[in-house]
């Protein structure tokens, strides 16, 4: 189970499973034989694999030809109106070349939510990749990002929601960014608003 911007994700330290669900493991792995815990470890990994090639698929063809103030008003716009025909409440942010040219929070977001939108962009812009594709690849490696880059969970977070903005044949100039939902959706809801102003074949891009 994945966790997002709310409940148990502010005590974790990457975004993985809670240290409690997995001390529950290792307590209770007497009662389960040793080939389950293998085949669970097994599934986790694949379904990892999987993600991580379905999120590059997503990086690579997710990429605009231009991008003004006018496109993050009309990116924003559309993620507004997809949170609320999900009934989902986020706060919004599309940052373009290190401005804020689209912020809005949704009636009943916190600035916690907020908060997360900064570490979760800060992210982004510093590996230039969205924030659930390197939480997936530290996970892979067991790794977290103060052990492995020594940046500061205070200001930087690895869980889905925040978006590379890339431009062809320049690279990454920004961020698109949402909180409110648990990660995973947070990450898609992006991807789907992106893939269709894009005009990208929505399925081929999705997570399952």
């Amino acid at each position: 189970m994945w966790f997002g911007d709310q409940g148990l994700e502010r005590n974790l330290t990457f975004g993985l499973k809670p240290c409690v669900e997995k001390s529950w493991i290792i307590r209770t792995s007497r009662l389960f034989p040793l080939t389950f815990l293998r085949v669970h470890d097994l599934k986790t990994e694949m379904s990892i694999e999987h993600d991580l090639a379905a999120i590059s698929r997503q990086e690579q063809l997710l990429c605009f030809e231009q991008f003004d103030e006018r496109t993050a008003w009309e990116i924003g716009s559309r993620l507004k109106a997809a949170a609320e025909k999900r009934g989902a409440v986020l706060v919004i942010d599309v940052t373009l070349a290190g401005q804020s040219v689209f912020s809005y929070a949704m009636p009943g977001s916190s600035p916690n939510n907020a908060n997360w939108v900064r570490r979760k962009r800060n992210t982004v812009l510093h590996f230039r990749r969205s924030s659930y594709g390197l939480g997936l690849q530290l996970a892979q490696e067991k790794a977290d990002l103060t052990g492995k880059f020594g940046l500061p969970l205070s200001d930087y977070a690895v869980h889905g929601g925040s978006f590379p903005l890339r431009i062809a044949g320049v690279g990454v100039i920004g961020a698109i960014t949402v909180s409110g939902l648990p990660q995973r959706e947070d990450h898609k809801i992006v991807v789907e608003v992106l893939a269709d102003y894009l005009k990208k074949v929505t399925a081929d891009l999705m997570l399952d």
